[in-house]
């Protein structure tokens, strides 16, 4: 990955406590798994940033390297990778989500 797009992901996910990597936009997500994410986060009143990976092919191949996962959406928080879609569901279920959103 180049050193200028590792710096890109670096700054969006170290300037926000809360920062998912999606396609589309949280008002107008362009799949299923982003707008499963995009509605647990809304659900629980979470405030978060985001990017659209599809506006920019070098971020949304350098975010699969960067977090060593193969799909997006892609959420962080506090800098660190939390996990996709379906990791968000379970940890919604479980209260787990909630949790490490209020830290």
């Amino acid at each position: 990955m180049e050193d200028s797009v590792k710096s890109k992901i670096e700054e969006m996910v170290g300037n926000n406590k809360v920062f998912l990597f999606m396609k589309g936009s949280p008002a107008q997500p362009m799949c299923g798994f982003s707008a499963g994410v995009v509605n647990a986060l809304n659900s629980l009143g979470a405030e978060y940033s985001s990017f659209n990976v599809l506006s920019d092919q070098s971020i949304r191949e350098g975010i699969k390297e960067y977090a060593n996962w193969p799909t997006i959406p892609q959420l962080y928080i506090n800098k660190e990778f939390v996990g996709g879609h379906d990791i968000v569901m379970q940890m919604l279920q479980s209260g787990d989500l909630a949790k490490e959103l209020g830290k």
